[in-house]
């Protein structure tokens, strides 16, 4: 996170009556006799200097022509005072709010830079709600656990939902960086072909491969670590109508999890609309079913996945092998599918697998 520079703002209130007054005993001239100079009524003259009345800017030049003090001196005095009392009551409400935080992975995301190590309740407060983009508990509760879309939530964001919001704000912070061309369905799908392409390669450096060809296409592909609470593996949103998001947690740390996510969530950018949605793994709509099968025929030909398990009836390590190299994708994308399809145990072949670390 980038250095901050904080402002320094007083916790007191500094009253432009006040310097009215001093004013007015240098020039040696009564409140009456100010009123009368500026045509005003003698209680505007004295509620502005108890602090019931604002020194607009009407009364402001006309104090400048009286006072010989520059209207743009008065007009500093009462914003920076009604900033001063509006901050105030705001750091008042702020502690009082104190306990909105504990439904937030805050050291987690202390840890990650997200947010700043402060010590005071309100400054705490303050600090989460601008990460979320939000004024208050009450405006968070309304945008990240209701939003105005279709969502699809999991038993752990119902659970923890300040986790998974988190997770989709700081992915929605770093999408919003990336420059992406307006979205077309059409480069869209040529792009997964070449993504396909890569999942052999090696996985170093892969975020930027695909957040650069993705881009060319309209999608924001962002990486997020996962957070305590938050299990998601991926997550697609609409950030514009011609920018979509697509967000990863590496959540199980093997290629063959990340590639077939990456793919899964793709199918529902280019086949279920513009509509704002998170994704559970174990998900059973229509959607998500459609998504899944988009991924697994898309990485693996069902045509040739067939053969290969009908002449396979106990892959090995060498067939496995040979078969990724014959379809030109990560080995581990086949162990996946086998144990996923009940052709091989769980933890059978795994050394085909890689696994991801995060920098």
């Amino acid at each position: 996170m980038g250095e901050k520079r904080h402002a320094f703002r007083p916790d007191y209130a500094v009253l432009p009556g006040d310097t009215v007054l001093e004013v007015l005993r240098s020039l040696g001239m009564t409140q009456a006799e100010l009123a009368g100079r500026t045509g005003r009524p003698r209680k505007t003259i004295n509620e502005i200097i108890k602090g019931k009345a604002a020194i607009t800017a009407e009364t402001a030049i006309q104090f400048e022509m009286v006072l010989g003090v520059p209207a743009s001196m008065w007009l500093g005095l009462e914003r920076d005072y009604q900033e001063t009392v509006a901050r105030t009551k705001e750091s008042r409400e702020l502690v009082l709010a104190k306990g909105w935080l504990d439904g937030l992975p805050v050291r987690k995301m202390v840890e990650y830079g997200w947010l700043e190590d402060r010590g005071d309740p309100a400054g705490k407060v303050r600090e989460a709600l601008s990460f979320f983009g939000v004024a208050s508990p009450e405006a968070w509760q309304v945008v990240w656990t209701a939003p105005d879309a279709a969502l699809r939530e999991s038993k752990a964001f119902q659970s923890q939902p300040g986790a998974v919001a988190a997770w989709l704000r700081r992915g929605e912070i770093e999408a919003r960086r990336i420059e992406c061309r307006p979205h077309s369905s059409r480069l869209f799908r040529e792009t997964l072909g070449r993504v396909r392409s890569l999942t052999g390669g090696s996985v170093d450096g892969i975020e930027k491969s695909l957040a650069s060809l993705c881009a060319e296409a309209g999608v924001a592909v962002v990486f997020v670590p996962e957070l305590p609470g938050a299990r998601v593996s991926g997550a697609t949103r609409w950030l514009a109508p011609d920018k979509a998001l697509l967000q990863l947690s590496l959540r199980y740390r093997t290629d063959d999890q990340l590639w077939f996510t990456f793919f899964h969530e793709g199918a529902h950018i280019l086949l279920h609309g513009k509509q704002a949605r998170i994704e559970e793994e174990d998900g059973v709509s229509g959607e998500e079913e459609e998504a899944s099968r988009f991924a697994a025929d898309f990485l693996i030909p069902p045509k040739q996945y067939r053969a290969f398990t009908c002449a396979h009836r106990r892959p090995t390590k060498r067939a496995v092998a040979s078969f990724a190299a014959e379809l030109g994708i990560a080995p581990g994308i086949i162990v996946g599918r086998l144990q996923h399809d009940g052709f091989v145990p769980w933890g059978h072949l795994n050394g085909l697998k890689r696994k991801l670390t995060w920098a």
